[in-house]
């Protein structure tokens, strides 16, 4: 009989403590979960081969507002030197914190005792792989 009663208050004891404990969770906003990338590409379909200027170039993703949340500047070259059709430059890269927002991607370059220029395009809310697809002019 004892064994019983110490049992059933063994048992009693177990399930009001399980019982009593409650998880405490706070609620989070869901995560943007499908992952985003951008993709750079650089070449030129132009001959430059007698073009010695030098010039450099710089990958970028931006918010609307100008933060920047990537970036890099790739070492200066010879205009001769940008790759053609057959040999571009492929850069990927995933977008940081996998930012959901509208963002500006694209190229910045400055083309030295000349001046700079860029080629940005819109990665769009929603889009989860941007190609910015840039042929030097």
């Amino acid at each position: 009989m004892k064994f019983l009663s110490r049992c059933s208050i063994l048992g009693l004891a177990i399930f009001l403590a399980g019982a009593s404990c409650k998880k405490q969770t706070t609620e989070q906003p869901p995560v943007n979960t499908v992952p985003r990338k951008v993709q750079f590409v650089l070449y030129t379909d132009k001959d430059f081969s007698g073009n010695n200027g030098m010039i450099t170039f710089e990958l970028s993703i931006q918010k609307l507002t100008n933060q920047v949340l990537w970036d890099s500047v790739l070492p200066p070259m010879k205009i001769k030197d940008i790759p053609g059709p057959a040999n571009k430059w492929v850069i990927e890269k995933w977008v940081p914190g996998n930012e959901p927002s509208l963002l500006k991607t694209g190229f910045y370059y400055a083309i030295e005792d000349v001046g700079s220029s860029w080629f940005i395009d819109s990665f769009k809310v929603g889009e989860t792989i941007k190609i910015i697809d840039f042929n030097f002019q």
